[in-house]
């Protein structure tokens, strides 16, 4: 297995790349020989810089603007990404809001109704949207990056976790569903990361002191961790190393919850 290429020729279509850990993520699939699909909503600035430095790297990038709570447009963002690439190996769903740090009792309508639109909604229409492809092309990988929390639930993040764990869900049945068309389904459990979400609630003063020592109790490796790390999670369970691995999580979270 040394000798075999990582991946297929084709790209990977990464929805939520202009975030922190997103763009780590596509660094770390251009980094392993992988072209990548970028796909943005509101960041064009940003996508164009990380498009530049995929291909500065050696490896193609495409840029894909979508709002993904638009199924027609996941559609079509699909199509782009098969059409610009040829083939799309690996969808990866990263994309997520700044949600509000708030307990479930007093999360509003609006609030839950948005994010299951972005969370649940969005990455079912674009697996839904992706697999045919896949399964004409022989086979493919879904990759979603989900919450920690899926293990030991953190107080007033429901509006992350609970529809990340929705699509865990999602990801067993696709794996399930799919594995006879060579498609497999994975996840990697995400925790506190020095990137996105985390910096930017930081800022607002969302996180202090006193909510990081109580954090740091529930880990075992007493750090945050680094967006690199889940491309190097998110990498694996796409490539060719982990060709009989479906249905699975890997937790990069430092050991949060044990």
């Amino acid at each position: 297995m040394g000798s075999e290429p990582m991946f297929p020729a084709g790209a990977v279509l990464i929805f939520g790349a202009t975030g922190g850990i997103g763009a780590a993520v596509a660094r770390a699939f251009a980094k392993a020989g992988s072209d990548v699909a970028i796909v943005w909503r509101s960041k064009e600035v940003a996508a164009k810089a990380l498009a530049a430095e995929i291909e500065a790297a050696g490896r193609k990038a495409s840029l894909h603007r979508c709002d993904v709570t638009d199924e027609g447009a996941l559609a079509s963002t699909v199509a782009d990404a098969i059409a610009a690439h040829g083939r799309v190996h690996t969808l990866l769903w990263g994309a997520g809001p700044l949600v509000e740090q708030v307990g479930l009792a007093d999360t509003t309508t609006e609030q839950w109704r948005g994010a299951i639109d972005v969370e649940v909604h969005g990455f079912f229409n674009a697996a839904r949207a992706i697999l045919p492809h896949m399964r004409q092309a022989g086979g493919g990988s879904l990759v979603h990056l989900g919450s920690a929390g899926d293990l030991r639930w953190p107080d007033k993040d429901g509006l992350s976790v609970a529809p990340k764990a929705a699509n865990e869900a999602l990801v067993k049945g696709f794996a399930r569903e799919e594995g006879r068309h060579g498609i497999r389904a994975n996840s990697v459990l995400v925790g506190v990361i020095e990137a996105g979400m985390f910096l930017e609630l930081s800022r607002q003063g969302v996180f202090d002191e006193a909510w990081t020592k109580e954090v740091h109790k529930n880990l075992a490796l007493k750090r945050w961790g680094q967006p690199e790390e889940i491309g190097h999670a998110a990498v694996f369970l796409a490539s060719s190393r982990a060709a009989y691995v479906t249905g699975q999580q890997i937790a990069v979270a430092g050991g949060y919850g044990v």
